[in-house]
C-alpha cells in the first residue's frame, strides 16, 4: 500500500486545478512556523529571498458548481503570490475570476487577472471597536451595515441567481450604501471627524478601499465579505496552536494537502476519515486518475443491507 501522504498530492494537485476554474476565489493567509526556515544555512532557509520575513499559509476557498474547493499553500510566499501560483492553471478562455480579500498590500501581490473585490466585514470591524468612543456614529455605520447584510440574507433565503442577486442589491442596497458615503464623506470634509482619530481612520479606510468594497453593487456574483476563507483558515490556526510548527517545507506540503482534502470533504459534507481510508485502499487507481477520487467522485462504501 502506497504510503497515503503520496496518494494524496496528485489529489491536491488536481483539486488545484479545479480550484483556478471558479468565477470567484476566496484568500487570505495566516502565520506559521516552519523550523528549517528559521536555521541559517539549511536547504530550505538557503531557497528564501534574504528580504522575507517569517513564514504563512494561504486560505484559498472557492466553487466549482456545486462542490466547495480549499487549498492551503504554506512558505515564505503571500496570499497573492500563492494565488497567482493556482491562476497559471485557469483555462485561457475563461474570463477573469473575481477576487476576494481584504485590504492588505500581499493579498494583491501575485501577477494574474483578476476583479478585485474587497471584504465588508473587514470594513465594518473598523468601527466595532468605537462603540464607547464615538457611540452615536459607530452605530450609524453598524445599522447602515446591518440592511446590507439583511437584504444579502434575503437573497440567500429566496435562492436568487448571480444576476438576480445584483439586481436585488442594487434596488435595496445601493441607496443604503450611498447614503453611508455621503455621510462619512460629510463627517470628514465638515471636520466633525478627526482624520487621525479612531473614527477618522476608519472612515477613512471605507472611502479609500470603496470600490471595491462595494463590488456587489456592479457585478453579478461578487460576495460581500471574505468571512469562508477565514472560517477555513481556522484549521491551519488550530494546526499552529496543537502541533507548534511544521520542520520542513517538504513537512508542510504533505499538511497542505491533507488539510486540503480534510477540509473540502468537510465543505461537501463527506466523512474525511472514509474518504481517506479509500484513497489508501485504492492506490493504482488515485494514481492513474487523480480526478476521479476528488472529495465528491471518488466511489462511496456501501452498506451490506443483507
Amino acid at each position: 500500500m502506497a504510503p497515503l501522504v503520496q496518494l494524496s498530492l496528485p489529489i491536491f494537485e488536481e483539486l488545484r486545478r479545479q480550484a483556478a476554474q471558479a468565477p470567484v476565489l476566496y484568500h487570505d493567509d495566516t502565520s506559521m512556523r516552519i523550523l528549517d526556515l528559521r536555521r541559517p544555512g539549511s536547504a530550505s532557509a538557503a531557497q528564501i529571498d534574504p528580504k522575507r520575513k517569517g513564514a504563512f499559509t494561504t486560505g484559498i476557498v472557492s466553487s466549482i458548481g456545486q462542490h466547495a474547493v480549499v487549498l492551503f499553500m504554506t512558505g515564505w510566499r503571500h496570499a497573492g503570490e500563492n494565488l497567482g501560483q493556482v491562476l497559471q492553471h485557469r483555462a485561457e478562455q475563461l474570463p477573469a475570476p473575481i477576487q476576494m480579500c481584504d485590504a492588505l498590500s500581499r493579498n494583491t501581490c501575485g501577477e494574474f487577472d483578476a476583479v478585485l473585490a474587497h471584504c465588508l466585514s473587514h470594513g465594518r470591524r473598523e468601527f466595532v471597536p468605537l462603540a464607547t468612543s464615538f457611540p452615536e456614529q459607530t452605530r450609524f455605520v453598524l445599522e447602515q451595515l446591518r440592511e446590507v447584510y439583511q437584504v444579502d440574507a434575503q437573497t440567500k433565503q429566496l435562492g436568487l441567481s448571480g444576476s438576480q442577486k445584483l439586481l436585488h442589491h442594487q434596488a435595496h442596497s445601493q441607496p443604503v450604501m450611498e447614503k453611508l458615503h455621503g455621510w462619512m464623506s460629510q463627517q470628514l470634509e465638515q471636520k466633525q471627524a478627526e482624520p487621525n482619530s479612531g473614527l477618522g481612520q476608519a472612515i477613512g479606510y471605507m472611502l479609500k478601499h470603496w470600490e471595491p468594497l462595494t463590488l456587489f453593487l456592479r457585478q453579478a456574483g461578487a460576495p460581500l465579505d471574505n468571512n469562508v476563507c477565514e472560517r477555513a483558515l481556522k484549521m491551519a490556526i488550530l494546526h499552529r496552536k496543537n502541533s507548534l510548527s511544521y520542520k520542513t517545507l517538504n513537512g508542510a506540503q504533505a499538511g497542505d494537502a491533507f488539510m486540503s482534502l480534510i477540509h473540502s470533504c468537510r465543505l461537501n459534507r463527506i466523512n474525511p476519515f472514509d474518504y481517506l481510508l479509500a484513497i489508501a485502499q485504492h492506490p493504482e487507481q488515485v494514481n492513474a486518475q487523480p480526478q476521479a477520487w476528488l472529495p465528491w467522485n471518488y466511489p462511496k462504501p456501501t452498506t451490506d443491507s443483507s
